[in-house]
């Protein structure tokens, strides 16, 4: 019985990419550097899969970025604005696209899917030259052969690819991508026939968007392209994978009766009805690759459980077609759980990161095989009877105060338009108010002083005077800059959701449980195991010492219930939405007891609230009516003159927008720039939004400084579709990756912007 991994983690187990990047990026590394630590960490994955025993083992998913960008370069897809002159693309226009430069902005990026990895959205267009300008999978399919291991070759497929882009700036945006299939598969014929010439004998196309629901002109996309590819892929074994949701029946009709392929790979974690589909009817003839490990996880598979979907499947597919996979790439998971030696034992049982998930895949295989390691297994049902009877997972107070929000919608007393005439009596705004998101750069020197406290080196005074000599800098650099609504910076805090996390009962924490978000840029998501509460104020300390500091309004600033939950390792022994009412009824306690400390303005970010919408339409009133519901019971109890604000960053959010609304939060402040301004097509298509917005003006996931004119063009674009009443002045989102030689130019031009039009408004009266 054979084995399979869809795809593994990039950043290496301390983060080694991430360390290399950063230091390429600021020139004090060679590209020859960068190289060597890439090619050092594929070596170790592929040698380390093949002594497990995993027979297809994949290449071409490790990226120096992202995966779909490094198939916008293999096509030669490169925006004008890059200067690209053709051939062989480096790392200078591949870096450009990925995070702009000092003269042109970076690409669109957006989630990937419901996860909390980022994408480069591609630009196409009907004017796009593609050629073949990347020839990474065949050089890493050569690379790791040469190593003595035979690998399955990943490419993103070419339907999923389009799907997944945009129309390019100036291209109509209802232009049919897909009618570019004809252009780009000539591309894809010349990779597939180099990959058959060095050898290969399988290749996976991973096209995930079949899970979406997709209507049958998009359906009949996969059937011309793999139609058109058949005789080039003669000879060679072709896996299709799908993931991260239950493919829908005609998509599996679809699917199933592709031409020219033999394996078909399905998600069946958060795919459970596939299952049916599957048993119901499978091609004869073709593998089956069960992902019946969990990739977006990391709990420690329940061996028996799995071992009885694979039987059944077997009954299926027979033994010999079927093989044992994990649902979706480990990239969306930890790296090895032997470098957690801080972590509680118990919890730590109950735990499976990416090494470990490589192992349980192949002890399934083995078991099926009738090779069945019982030892393991005995271990494995040990760990998941642990778990259930805990006492440490359970607070029934928890449990019963959560099952009681349904008894109210928790909305506030008054209408947005009250509360916002009774907080602008209170705060005294301008109009065009400015603002940041919350986080300010996080300093070499900052970072030391949180790790030295952490490690006790340093004792709890001196980290307090610490935090705040660097709050009270922050908090002076924004009244230099002249910004109305102030931050404290968050110098007190590493990661927005761990920092919370860590406060909150019922999580546990990681010392090198990173995962990608995009690029360079890491986090490390808690573990909720149990049920959530609060035990004593997290906030209230450092947002009451940055207020005493100024005479303007500070920001208390707390992260949303939804937020933690999408960011975080949620336990899988409850619905999800029960979990998230718990969260919200700790930070509703902590948002209180910020009012009563005189902080009048409270941001609870929910950043990920579009992340997490069910990819299927059936599923999505049911998470947005428990998501929105949830954010709402964190503020229900503040008064009218406490101004409620809110966050949201790279998702399309248009979609969304009436839930947005029904959030009923006085501002919210959103991601735009990057995005092309796509949010404001919803105002200009007649939605009507009361309360006060800010969409961002500047993109600072690019270390590009914005000009005082760009920014203005930006708001006056915003003053098209808005009440001017409303509108705030604010970059995309937290500031915290970027430098102070970046923040402090792109901050004075956004305010200098913001003053150039109040004065050009009141003028025009």
């Amino acid at each position: 019985m054979a084995s399979h991994i869809v795809g593994y983690p990039r950043m290496g187990p301390k983060r080694e990419l991430k360390f290399a990047l950063e230091s390429f990026w600021d020139g004090k590394s060679s590209a020859d550097d960068l190289k060597k630590v890439a090619a050092d960490l594929r070596s170790s994955i592929w040698k380390q899969m093949a002594h497990v025993g995993i027979k297809y083992i994949p290449s071409n998913t490790f990226s120096y970025y992202d995966q779909m960008l490094d198939t916008t370069a293999m096509l030669g897809a490169v925006p004008p604005r890059y200067d690209w002159n053709g051939g062989e693309i480096g790392f200078d226009t591949y870096f450009s696209m990925a995070r702009g430069n000092a003269s042109v902005p970076a690409m669109e990026m957006t989630k990937w899917f419901d996860t909390n990895y980022h994408f480069i959205v591609p630009e196409l267009g009907p004017e796009v030259n593609f050629s073949y300008a990347s020839h990474k999978a065949v050089d890493e399919y050569k690379e790791a052969k040469a190593l003595g291991v035979d690998t399955v070759p990943v490419l993103i497929g070419p339907v999923s690819y389009l799907l997944l882009s945009k129309p390019a700036k100036g291209v109509e945006k209802s232009f049919p991508l897909l009618c570019l299939l004809g252009k780009i598969l000539p591309i894809y014929k010349k990779v597939i026939s180099e990959l058959k010439a060095a050898g290969a004998s399988w290749i996976q196309f991973d096209e995930p968007t079949l899970v979406l629901d997709l209507d049958s002109h998009k359906l009949q996309a996969f059937t011309d392209a793999y139609a058109e590819l058949e005789s080039t892929l003669s000879g060679l074994n072709v896996l299709i994978e799908t993931y991260f949701a239950n493919i829908p029946t005609e998509a599996y009709k679809t699917l199933t009766t592709l031409k020219g392929v033999t394996a078909l790979g399905f998600d069946l974690v958060r795919g459970t009805k596939t299952v049916d589909l599957i048993k119901s009817h499978f091609p004869k003839g073709k593998y089956l690759f069960a992902g019946v490990v969990d990739g977006r996880n990391i709990w420690a598979n329940d061996l028996a459980a799995s071992l009885n979907i694979l039987n059944d499947l077997e009954a299926v597919a027979g033994r010999d077609k079927l093989v044992v996979s994990t649902s979706c790439s480990l990239l969306h998971t930890a790296v090895d759980l032997v470098n957690e030696t801080k972590l509680d034992q118990e919890i730590k049982s109950w735990l499976a990161f990416a090494a470990q998930k490589v192992v349980e895949v192949n002890a399934l295989a083995k078991a099926l095989a009738g090779h069945k390691d019982e030892a393991f297994f005995s271990a494995s049902a040990a760990a998941q009877a642990s778990r259930k009877c805990s006492p440490r997972v359970t607070n029934e107070a928890v449990q019963k105060a959560a099952a009681a929000v349904n008894d109210s919608d928790h909305r506030r007393a008054t209408n947005v338009s009250a509360r916002l005439d009774a907080q602008q009596k209170k705060l005294n705004l301008p109009i065009l108010p400015t603002t940041t998101i919350g986080s300010f750069p996080q300093t070499i020197e900052l970072r030391r002083v949180r790790r030295e406290y952490k490690a006790n080196k340093i004792s709890e005074q001196d980290y307090i005077k610490a935090i705040k000599e660097e709050i009270k800098k922050v908090v002076e650099l924004q009244e230099e800059l002249d910004i109305d609504v102030l931050v404290h910076g968050e110098p007190e805090r590493n990661d927005m959701v761990e920092y919370f996390g860590e406060q909150l009962s019922g999580f546990a924490f990681t010392v090198n449980g990173w995962v990608q978000s995009y690029g360079s840029r890491c986090v490390k998501p808690p573990i909720i195991y149990g049920d959530v509460s609060r035990p004593k104020p997290m906030t209230v300390f450092w947002s009451s010492t940055a207020q005493s500091m100024t005479a303007r309004p500070m920001k208390g600033m707390l992260t949303g219930p939804v937020t933690i939950l999408n960011w975080s390792f949620v336990r899988n022994d409850q619905p999800r939405h029960e979990t998230c009412y718990q969260i919200a009824l700790a930070i509703k306690d902590e948002v209180e007891d910020l009012e009563k400390a005189g902080i009048n303005v409270i941001q609870i970010d929910e950043a990920a609230l579009r992340e997490g919408l069910p990819l299927r339409k059936s599923e999505q009133a049911f998470y947005l009516d428990w998501a929105v519901h949830s954010f709402r019971i964190t503020n229900c109890g503040v008064q009218d003159t406490t101004q409620i604000h809110t966050h949201m960053c790279y998702s399309n959010f248009n979609d969304i927008i009436h839930s947005i609304i029904d959030m009923d939060a006085d501002v919210i402040t959103i991601e735009n720039s990057r995005s092309d301004e796509k949010l404001l097509s919803v105002f200009r298509e007649g939605v009507k939004y009361g309360a006060g917005i800010g969409p961002g003006v500047y993109d600072i996931h690019s270390p590009r400084i914005p000009s005082t004119e760009e920014i203005a063009d930006r708001i006056n674009k915003m003053l098209a579709v808005l009440e001017t009443n409303i509108l705030w002045v604010n970059p995309d989102c937290g500031l915290k990756t970027r430098k102070y030689a970046e923040v402090k130019p792109a901050l004075k031009n956004m305010v200098a912007a913001a003053k150039l039009l109040r004065t050009e408004l009141a003028s025009a009266k």
